[in-house]
């Protein structure tokens, strides 16, 4: 059955209304005649987005399925309004085999709501020792690589990753921590094209540089994962202005809280990396505004309440997001950045990151929408959580803009609207 919506608006305020058969937009414009018998939403007072993309969420599956699978994420991403997520490899096993991305991707078109995208791991393992057959991988369905939760800490290795990701359009996601940091910084590591004046003060600013360092020696690209602090925002900021291949994320956590959250919270603040100092959250918003900032994306890492009780130096990182996506974007950008942009970055952008289409508002496009009331004040209570997992340090904040209905494949997977 075809889905009449009416009275929607663009991001651009402009009068929206969409019919949707089989999958895909039938046709677009200010003022449709839908179809016979065909059903019917009345948007009023939403805004469409098309194709909201987490390129950075964990889903825990395949092993710590008690934490979260692929079912109960995809639930929480519809939500949340999120139509598409990318799921990292640290699963148990690695996604490190066509076979696992494989699983992944089946697993999702049975039991999730969302599409799922597999990213596949750099090394066997996630170890650090050998890479992963990036080509065979590839033409399984993954969509990138990455060993997120571990950095790649070989100079080496990593240049190759990223050689051998180049001619397969699919991007490189670095998880920036050097184990090997000390203070001071050798100056001796710092890529003279990136300036000497940056002062490098931790374990994710070292590993950025790195790895922008080896994108401008080969040309190849990189994205750097969930950005926290104002030197790794300025090191991508330079590196773009040196035209080297380099994009980056950040998430909603590190652009409304700051370090002091861990003192209200507890575990339910931690993650890695940490949230940083009020400067820092500054210059994140900054980022954003100026560009910097590719994408914006949750890194979504659900964990048991058990887990989480441990003494916080025991507790496990992390911090689920799905649900929060939209709101925390909305309400830490509000007032900032025109909605059309904000939107942009859940949207396009991560999936041109990602060397995707991304879903349109053209006839023909995929038919994945978003309906968001932009000026919707909610708060988040924990009994509302479709994640398994309730590590948020947003419960009970207040949000302002909310995604009410979630379409994929043209079908309602999700609606506030009764």
């Amino acid at each position: 059955m075809a889905l009449y919506i009416k009275n929607a608006r663009t991001a651009g305020e402009e009068p929206l209304e969409l019919i949707l058969e089989n999958g895909k937009i039938l046709a677009s414009g200010p003022r449709l005649v839908p179809p016979p018998g065909c059903e019917t939403l009345d948007a009023r007072g939403m805004t469409a987005a098309a194709g909201v993309l987490d390129m950075h969420v964990h889903l825990r599956e395949p092993g710590f399925e008690y934490k979260e699978d692929i079912e109960s994420g995809g639930r929480a991403a519809a939500a949340g309004g999120v139509t598409a997520v990318a799921c990292m490899p640290n699963t148990k096993p690695v996604t490190d085999t066509p076979e696992r991305v494989r699983y992944v991707l089946d697993r999702a078109a049975a039991a999730s709501p969302v599409r799922v995208l597999p990213i596949a791991a750099i090394s066997m393992g996630e170890k650090g020792e050998t890479l992963t057959d990036f080509e065979a991988l590839a033409a399984s369905g993954a969509v990138a690589f990455s060993d997120d939760g571990v950095p790649v800490m070989s100079d080496a290795l990593m240049r190759d990753a990223m050689l051998r990701a180049k001619p397969l359009g699919r991007p490189v996601i670095s998880h920036c921590e050097d184990f090997g940091f000390a203070e001071p910084y050798p100056a001796s590591r710092r890529h003279p094209l990136l300036g000497d004046d940056l002062m490098i003060t931790n374990m994710e600013e070292s590993m950025a540089a790195r790895d922008i360092a080896l994108a401008i020696e080969t040309g190849a690209p990189v994205h750097i994962a969930h950005i926290s602090t104002a030197v790794s925002a300025e090191l991508v900021r330079r590196a773009k202005r040196l035209g080297a291949p380099v994009t980056c994320e950040t998430c909603p956590h590190y652009l409304l809280l700051d370090e002091s959250a861990v003192a209200a919270f507890g575990a339910n603040a931690k993650m890695n990396p940490p949230l940083r100092t009020a400067r820092d959250r500054a210059a994140m918003l900054d980022a954003v505004c100026d560009g910097t900032v590719d994408a914006i994306v949750t890194d979504h890492a659900p964990h048991s309440a058990e887990e989480k009780a441990r003494p916080l130096e025991n507790a496990p990182n992390g911090i689920i997001g799905l649900e929060t996506l939209i709101g925390g974007a909305l309400t830490a950008l509000r007032g900032r950045l025109p909605l059309a942009v904000i939107l942009e970055k859940l949207t396009a952008a991560p999936h041109r990151l990602l060397g995707l289409e991304a879903p349109s508002f053209e006839p023909g496009s995929a038919a994945e929408i978003t309906l968001i009331d932009p000026d919707e004040r909610w708060t988040l209570r924990a009994e509302d959580i479709r994640s398994k997992s309730k590590n948020s340090p947003f419960v009970g904040m207040e949000f302002v803009g909310r995604a009410n209905v979630t379409i994929v494949n043209g079908k309602i997977v999700f609606s506030r609207i009764q």
